[in-house]
């Protein structure tokens, strides 16, 4: 009976239907997806191509990104206050600009930021290098250009039945480790090997479409979204110790795994409901009929779902809308909330006081220059290079990787991945952000400090 599906199977799709599928998602894997050698390190294509435009535009992507959000603010009130036809007609147009008074506050006032920096008008402690101008002139440039070939790229992930393969494969590895469906798994590579910022846009995208629930959608954002591989380079160069890249990426990977198998089983991420964006119904059923391969049966859903999409205008239509609600929708949001952060950090003693408990706990876990090292703990929650700049001073090689692990790995940082997460749709809080950091700071810790007394 196995056979004789299998069989019909094979009959019903032709090679031109098996091509939708496996053409645009060969081409996906390889632009978001694949490690390729680059001047500085590892990367993946797309995040070439982001490098390549902001070579080329450099001196412009601040105006353009100042333009962008003095719209968006614009358009944003005049939809609260106003509601245009054209907008309110449009379901694209309403849901980017009828936000709530919150979100409504947040573009205004990332408006205001990029306008304060760019034309270097304004208090010193909001447009300095160390606060609005770390934001504008590092992060919004590669925030632009990434969300620019992300967005626009997309669709070949999401659209043409790598989602629906994978799932079928991998649900019996992801749902009982961390207690997502197969299809995550496309999104947890893309964070690892790529970027967390492309996670977060690919898992925001699954969510509002109904693919994940709330519950997973919050884990796989919170979870797996890690900075790139390239960026860890950065760190490790900041901190002298360039040479321990191979033990330190292998201490990241075990201590995240950990933070992952922990932290989607213990509040708040394991009281986050179980059901999907808007009430939607469950767009995916897991269950694989008993007549059919794991394999077999993904390959038939991914075939269908390209089936579905094989009208490439939409696609490109909707890729189109991507970049749109990444550059209107987030990066103000990004502008607003990394920028207070990094005030809090750069001229309060804040976070000193939040990392003094942590002097008594990495002394007993016998990390040199304990009280330096105790406030970059903390400090990571503003942008996760503040520890490496806070802690490249120190002389302890250990001292100095402990810090380095323990910020990769913490995860959650206001200037960027916390930031999207709060202006995505993903459905987290500022207070679950906050504790999910210091659960990860305290699982992880433990961790990193014991790998470090291994290799120092």
């Amino acid at each position: 009976m196995e056979n004789q599906d299998q069989h019909e199977l094979r009959k019903s799709y032709s090679i031109s239907e098996y091509l939708q599928f496996i053409i645009p998602s060969l081409i996906g894997i390889f632009l978001f997806i694949i490690p390729i050698p680059y001047s500085e390190g590892i990367t993946i294509p797309v995040a070439v191509l982001a490098k390549w435009i902001q070579s080329n535009l450099a001196g412009e992507i601040p105006a353009i990104m100042t333009i962008v959000m003095v719209i968006t603010a614009f358009i944003s009130i005049l939809a609260s206050i106003v509601k245009p036809r054209v907008i309110m007609q449009s379901p694209f147009l309403e849901k980017l600009f009828l936000v709530t008074p919150v979100w409504l506050f947040a573009r205004i006032l990332g408006a205001a930021f990029a306008v304060m920096v760019l034309n270097e008008m304004g208090p010193a402690w909001i447009i300095s290098e160390n606060t609005g101008g770390l934001l504008f002139y590092d992060l919004i440039p590669v925030l632009f250009s990434v969300f620019l070939f992300a967005g626009l790229f997309l669709p070949l992930l999401l659209n043409f039945g790598l989602l629906e393969l994978c799932g079928a494969l991998l649900t019996k590895v992801m749902r009982p480790l961390f207690l997502l469906p197969g299809r995550s798994s496309v999104d947890c590579l893309a964070s690892w090997l790529g970027d967390g910022t492309i996670g977060v846009l690919l898992t925001s995208k699954q969510y509002e479409e109904g693919y994940y629930t709330k519950r997973e959608a919050a884990i796989i954002g919170t979870t797996f979204s890690v900075v790139s591989i390239t960026f860890t380079i950065v760190v490790l160069a900041q901190m002298k110790l360039d040479h321990m890249f191979v033990p330190f990426y292998f201490t990241i990977v075990v201590a995240g795994l950990a933070a992952a198998l922990i932290c989607p089983r213990i509040p708040p991420l394991s009281r986050k409901s179980n059901t999907y964006n808007d009430d939607k119904e469950q767009k995916v059923d897991e269950k694989i009929p008993g007549n059919f391969s794991a394999f077999r049966w993904g390959i038939s859903q991914a075939v269908t779902t390209a089936k579905r999409n094989n009208q490439y205008s939409a696609v490109l239509k909707g890729g189109v809308q991507n970049v749109l609600d990444m550059w209107m929708g987030v990066i103000p949001i990004v502008m607003a909330i990394g920028t207070v952060a990094l005030v809090i950090a750069e001229y309060t003693p804040l976070f000193t006081y939040l990392g003094a408990p942590f002097v008594p706990v990495l002394t007993l876990l016998q990390v040199p220059e304990a009280s330096e090292a105790a406030q970059t703990m903390v400090v990571g929650f503003a942008d996760m290079f503040l520890p490496a700049i806070i802690g490249s001073g120190i002389e302890s090689d250990l001292t100095r990787f402990v810090i380095a692990g323990v910020s990769v790995t913490q995860l959650i940082y206001m200037s960027e991945v916390g930031g999207l997460l709060l202006g995505s749709k993903i459905p987290v809080s500022f207070l679950d952000l906050v504790l999910i950091f210091l659960q990860r700071t305290v699982i992880t810790l433990p961790i990193v400090v014991g790998m470090a007394h291994l290799f120092f």
